[in-house]
């Protein structure tokens, strides 16, 4: 059995005679008014985008633009300003720094001839109650010596007095040591 063609209705048929249904881009006949209705609507967002929005834009950038220029140059200005204000403070540091070790320096020479000047008034103080020691000792050995004598004599008195039994006078005793 061989199929039999199928024979096209009148519904199927009716549209695509009359011209109507289906997508009107693909219609050629409506081609030549879209056409003019695309180059209006081209103009029109054409002269809308050249004379408002692009320069409007074009506007915002540039100042976008200006104000980044102005605000990098405010920034420099104040680093600079702060790079001065770091230099000099560098510098009063560096000021203070030495003056303090001046100072430093300056006390240590001056404490260091307050205890000069008071070890050498206090070495006068000791070689003087050196001198007066040492005259007091003089003093008291030359009147040690000079009782030595006199005790030197009474005692070979006594010695000779014991050894030989008699006496002897003071002038003897006296004259015996003035020879020793």
């Amino acid at each position: 059995m061989a199929a039999e063609p199928v024979q096209p209705t009148q519904a199927t048929t009716a549209p695509a005679e009359s011209g109507s249904g289906g997508l009107p881009q693909f219609d050629t006949a409506q081609w030549p008014g879209q056409m003019v209705w695309m180059l209006i609507v081209f103009g029109i967002l054409f002269a809308l985008f050249a004379k408002v929005f692009v320069p409007k834009v074009g506007g915002v950038i540039a100042d976008r633009e200006d104000r980044i220029a102005g605000d990098i140059g405010a920034a420099r200005k104040i680093k600079e300003e702060a790079d001065a204000l770091a230099a000099a403070a560098a510098a009063e540091v560096a000021l203070a720094r030495a003056s303090a070790q001046k100072l430093a320096i300056d006390a240590k020479t001056k404490a260091r001839a307050e205890a000069a000047q008071r070890e050498a008034l206090e070495e006068a103080k000791i070689a003087e109650t050196l001198a007066k020691s040492e005259a007091i000792l003089a003093t008291a050995r030359e009147s040690a010596m000079g009782h030595v004598r006199g005790i030197a004599e009474d005692t070979a008195g006594v010695i000779i007095s014991k050894l030989t039994g008699v006496a002897a006078t003071a002038d003897e005793v006296k004259s015996a040591s003035a020879g020793a």
